[in-house]
């Protein structure tokens, strides 16, 4: 008999509660043991290049030159066994419990013996059923070689080794929970943003506090904004000293912007940076920093926080635009058609005027609530017959009025600011929208408003709109 020594990393299993299965149906428990030995474990010993020393009845042991080899088959070894064992009732299903250890053998006409295989087979022993132990030096070697995570169980007394082993628990995901993917949450009809705490640059903890503070006041601002779905802080601040992947912040909240930034003081001078992110693709939307000195901190947080809500609300309304014009005319839902409506209205031209009115009539169709649909409908027919005179100014009143009564309705605003009669005193195109926009300066109507030409104007009369 010849015998050589060799450093291998011994794979040890069984299968769990063996004796209560074979006393319950020993025929059947038998042969099932024989299929998953031949058709899942046997196989993926030989494709992590392992070698099976013997079968013990309820078990085998192998040998692995490579401890990431042997950790990984026993990984992917229970896998298949809960894929298999999905559908079985668990009083008879066949669970093994996996021991994985590396140290020196002897190996005696291809059998192996040792301290080493003992140490295997006592870890084993630890494991759960389904689950894998390992000893603290394999866990030495695995650790960044294998996305896994292990789970210290502390200095472990094994039978008949004398000295106490350092035992690790492979955790893992059964493959049912692991292919359960956090469905991501629909995108609301309107521009969705989520505000993420701002990050600290500084070893100052009190500029902890004031970052903290400033994007309080960000949220609050752009929740005042009625055409803004924007996310409330204790949602947002769950991210708070976390590394995160923009794409899954915004599949987890539902948002389709992220507005992320952060926060560096240097003597008595504050540098705040801003980044506002499509949180579909990672392209930056804007970016922006303010560098300010630190004499009234309070002064500067509230100048900070609407400076950037100024900044944030056109940048997404431009962003808005940019989206709708890039899909297809049919494939447009109610919130792209009123936007591909308001970049025709903006072109002030007859032609675009005509095709404006028609994508917010689409709007409307798609939409029966949507109220700026509504506003822009009227908006379009008040242009076409005072700017471009492609109906009569009375006619024009007429077509608009409904549009602007509708829009008042459905947005919950005083009918009688919108209501267009007779000829008056010219008003404000501003003015016209007052009802629809709320007063809001950052409404992308009322931003439209200010850049058409001069001469498109309204005549309304009666009400607090009266020029």
């Amino acid at each position: 008999m010849s015998q050589t020594r060799r450093l291998a990393a011994i794979f040890a299993a069984d299968v769990a509660g063996y004796s209560r299965l074979m006393g319950d149906d020993e025929e059947g428990t038998h042969e099932r043991l024989r299929a998953h030995l031949r058709e899942v474990v046997d196989p993926k010993i030989r494709e992590h290049r392992g070698r099976i020393v013997k079968n013990t009845g309820d078990g085998l042991l192998a040998e692995f030159a490579s401890v990431v080899d042997a950790v990984r088959c026993a990984v992917e070894v229970q896998a298949g066994m809960a894929d298999r064992n999905a559908a079985i009732p668990a009083n008879t299903r066949i669970d093994f419990r996996v021991g994985v250890h590396q140290g020196d053998v002897v190996i005696e006409d291809n059998d192996i013996f040792g301290d080493a295989v003992n140490v295997a087979a006592r870890l084993e022993g630890l494991a759960e059923p389904g689950g894998i132990c390992v000893s603290a030096r394999v866990r030495g070697d695995a650790a960044g070689k294998l996305d896994l995570a292990f789970e210290d169980l502390g200095e472990q007394a094994l039978k008949n080794i004398a000295r106490p082993v350092r035992a690790y628990r492979v955790a893992m995901e059964r493959p049912a929970e692991a292919a359960k993917e956090p469905v991501p949450l629909p995108l609301p009809d309107k521009p969705s943003i989520a505000v993420l705490p701002f990050a600290n640059m500084s070893d100052d903890p009190e500029q902890e506090y004031f970052a903290d503070g400033m994007v309080e006041e960000i949220i609050t601002a752009l929740s005042k904004l009625r055409w803004f779905f924007v996310i409330a802080r204790n949602s947002s601040f769950a991210y708070k000293g976390r590394a995160v992947d923009i794409k899954q912040v915004g599949r987890e909240l539902g948002v389709r912007y992220v507005l992320e930034g952060s926060v560096r003081r240097g003597g008595n001078r504050l540098r705040i940076t801003a980044q506002l992110v499509d949180a579909a693709t990672g392209n930056h939307v804007w970016a922006e920093r303010y560098d300010r000195d630190l004499a009234d901190i309070f002064a500067v947080q509230d100048e900070i926080s609407e400076a950037v809500t100024i900044a944030v609300a056109p940048a997404v309304a431009g962003a808005e635009l940019q989206r709708a014009m890039r899909k297809p005319a049919q494939n447009l839902d109610a919130w792209a058609a009123y936007q591909r409506g308001l970049w025709h209205l903006e072109k002030a031209t007859k032609t675009d005027n005509a095709i404006a009115e028609k994508f917010f009539q689409q709007a409307i169709d798609l939409d029966q609530n949507f109220a700026d649909s509504y506003c822009g409908l009227a908006l379009a027919r008040f242009v076409g017959g005072t700017l471009f005179q492609s109906k009569d100014l009375r006619q024009a009143q007429a077509s608009a009025a409904p549009a602007g009564s509708r829009g008042s309705e459905v947005g919950r605003l005083p009918a009688e600011g919108s209501r267009i009669r007779t000829l008056s005193p010219p008003v404000r195109v501003s003015t016209v929208l007052a009802p629809c926009t709320r007063g809001d300066p950052e409404h992308p109507m009322q931003t439209l408003a200010h850049e058409l030409p001069g001469s498109a104007r309204f005549v309304l009369s009666g009400g607090p709109f009266r020029s």
